[in-house]
């Protein structure tokens, strides 16, 4: 699909012809017209086709990559992985954030129980609705004063997991052991306010302010390997980013 692609580009514009065929392949990946698994090109071919030099087409895929758009891998070449969402965030866990701050930190597991997939979290795993996962409700407290109330699914396939190592470590170290090739993750950051039940876990009052983050995280196949919902005391967490120009 990727050989009939065609790219218009405009060679009297101050806009590099690498960031235009950047732009035009990014555009491609995000309306579905090249969908996950979709191997391009090499960069020979593709710098021929479009009649740039090497070096143009090399700085065009590796934004791409940069992007999280594409992945390159030997024997393989270059192959497409899907839209993600633009952010800035490093794809961690709060483990290993509280871990490397120096943090004293305490996972209570709440729950941990094998369940039907609603229709969401189906489509967010891309798996059928009602097949098994993985259930899994987390509190974190750091200094014994609660922070994050946390909810995540994950397919039995990808990793199994008991009450122990999750209350002795992070999800993600766990799926990494599991042998998960982390890549990158789909994630929305929102607020909202708390409920009688988070309140009394979180140890705020119902109806203060709560920071909201949703994430699908995918491994380097694009396979959608765990996705979660938490919720994090508004007075003591925020996202930090870095905007460039």
């Amino acid at each position: 699909m990727s050989d009939q692609l065609e790219i218009t580009l405009d060679r009297s514009s101050p806009v590099p012809l690498y960031h235009q065929v950047a732009s035009a392949l990014e555009r491609a990946i995000r309306d579905g017209t090249l969908p996950p698994e979709t191997k391009l090109e090499n960069e020979i071919d593709l710098a021929k086709r479009f009649s740039l030099s090497r070096p143009t087409m090399r700085q065009a895929m590796d934004q791409l990559v940069r992007d999280g758009l594409v992945v390159r891998r030997r024997g393989v070449g270059t192959q497409v992985v899907g839209a993600p969402v633009r952010r800035n965030l490093r794809l961690s866990s709060l483990y290993d954030d509280l871990q490397d701050e120096g943090a004293s930190q305490r996972t209570e597991v709440l729950s941990l129980e094998r369940v039907p997939a609603s229709a969401d979290v189906a489509e967010r795993l891309q798996l059928r609705a009602g097949e098994e996962v993985q259930h899994v409700v987390r509190l974190r407290s750091v200094d014994e004063r609660p922070l994050a109330l946390m909810e995540n699914w994950v397919p039995p396939h990808v990793a199994e997991f008991s009450r122990e190592t999750l209350a002795a470590g992070g999800l993600y170290n766990l799926l990494r052991t599991a042998g998960v090739d982390f890549r990158m993750a789909h994630q929305r950051v929102g607020a909202a306010v708390a409920d009688a039940r988070q309140a009394e876990l979180l140890g705020v009052a119902t109806g203060d302010p709560l920071v909201t983050m949703d994430r699908t995280a995918l491994d380097s196949a694009g396979r959608a390997v765990e996705c979660g919902h938490h919720l994090y005391r508004a007075d003591r967490y925020s996202f930090d980013t870095t905007l460039v120009n």
